[in-house]
């Protein structure tokens, strides 16, 4: 089965409308490139079509994840293509983060910043389709490329889009073309052997950084965390945990977004909603600790999500949401020193950093703190 990520299948529907328009025969498989890999990968098409009298095309695939719970499983995707005359084409990049040969435009169903109306697609993604398209285009000519997700404003739904800030359907995120089953005794393996090897080098320097998902690698790496410290752990956090003190780290920082990482501050370290959940309940708990009103503890045990929760205290009362994801920040710092000591004695020092969903790095840990200062990152 071909398992690859979201932006893979939008450039291959891309491409393949590209093709179809310059005349190039209908193929059901679109030979894909990856950005700074010489091996290229298959991906299948489903259909592919001139429109107006041969002005512009349409192609059409179906991402298949090989993950029964992922939301974009079965996803059909949309690429319209339609070239334009241009006195000069370059590389030249524009304010959307794509060259000025390509014209982007994330249609119905594909996840915006509700702070910008960008569409959300991550660098990967972007590179993905310059590297596939750009050999296509011909000569004096520029690309819009429209892309359609008939279902992703209702699949959006599902996800923690919004709490990001991201709306109206799907960000085309992702970090490379094959998926990785975060939930899967597979994907720990993998990850402790990447933790391994990152460790065994003779340049290593005993430091490394835990992060959560595309959004936490993604800011990471925006931040300046040095890209060799950091390991995407999925959600398999208190057995890496371990790993990391087995492999002699020092200093170990936990990155990510708040509304994750509070299942850390409860002692829950596989963090995969279909093994447990509990957020609310360890919100609430944290609110009583930090002493705040029992009218805003009520509010947070009766939200219908953490994510709604935040959005209303914030509105009413953002000194103690402050507070509390303060208090959370000092837990998982806590939580962690104590999960790693339960299996072996270590000196690691493990600090924790957490951005909220406007991905601004607001909160941080005793020692996450210190470790943040000495990389020069600010929180906000």
């Amino acid at each position: 089965m071909n398992e690859f990520t979201l932006p893979v299948w939008v450039v291959a529907a891309a491409k393949s409308a590209t093709n179809i328009l310059i005349g190039n025969q209908f193929k059901d498989t679109e030979i894909i490139d990856l950005p700074n890999q010489r091996e290229s990968i298959s991906v299948p098409i489903c259909s592919s079509s001139v429109l107006d009298n041969g002005k512009r095309s349409l192609a059409v695939s179906h991402c298949q994840s090989g993950l029964p719970l992922d939301v974009t499983r079965g996803l059909e995707i949309w690429a319209y293509i339609q070239f334009s005359k241009a006195s000069l084409q370059s590389r030249k990049i524009v304010e959307n983060g794509f060259p000025d040969w390509l014209d982007f435009h994330g249609g119905y169903g594909v996840g915006k910043f509700e702070s910008s109306g960008q569409s959300c697609i991550s660098k990967f993604a972007r590179d993905l389709l310059c590297i596939n398209l750009y050999p296509l285009v011909p000569k004096g000519n520029l690309i819009k490329l429209e892309i359609i997700l008939p279902e992703g404003k209702d699949r959006a739904l599902k996800t923690s889009n919004q709490a990001f800030g991201v709306v109206d359907g799907l960000s085309l995120i992702g970090t490379q073309a094959e998926v990785q089953i975060s939930a899967s005794p597979d994907q720990l393996k993998n990850c402790i052997e990447i933790l391994q090897n990152k460790c065994s080098k003779s340049t290593f320097d005993g430091c490394l950084t835990f992060v959560i998902g595309e959004n936490g690698m993604d800011l990471a790496l925006n931040s300046g965390i040095p890209s060799n410290q950091i390991i995407k752990t999925g959600n398999w956090l208190g057995p890496l945990l371990v790993a990391a003190a087995e492999n002699r780290v020092r200093k170990l920082l936990i990155f990510g977004y708040h509304g994750k990482l509070v299942k850390l501050s409860g002692g829950i370290f596989h963090t995969h909603n279909h093994l447990a959940d509990g957020r609310l309940e360890i919100l609430t708990s944290l609110a009583v600790r930090e002493g705040i009103s029992f009218d805003l503890v009520q509010l947070i045990s009766k939200s219908t999500s953490v994510e709604n929760a935040l959005l209303s205290l914030e509105e009413i009362n953002p000194e103690a949401v402050s507070l509390i994801w303060s208090r959370m920040a000092k837990e998982i710092e806590l939580k962690s020193r104590s999960y790693v000591n339960r299996y072996l004695s270590s000196s690691m020092e493990i600090g924790s950093v957490l951005f909220d969903r406007k991905r601004q790095i607001r909160w941080a840990g005793f020692e996450g703190m210190k470790q943040i200062n000495s990389l020069g990152l600010i929180l906000k």
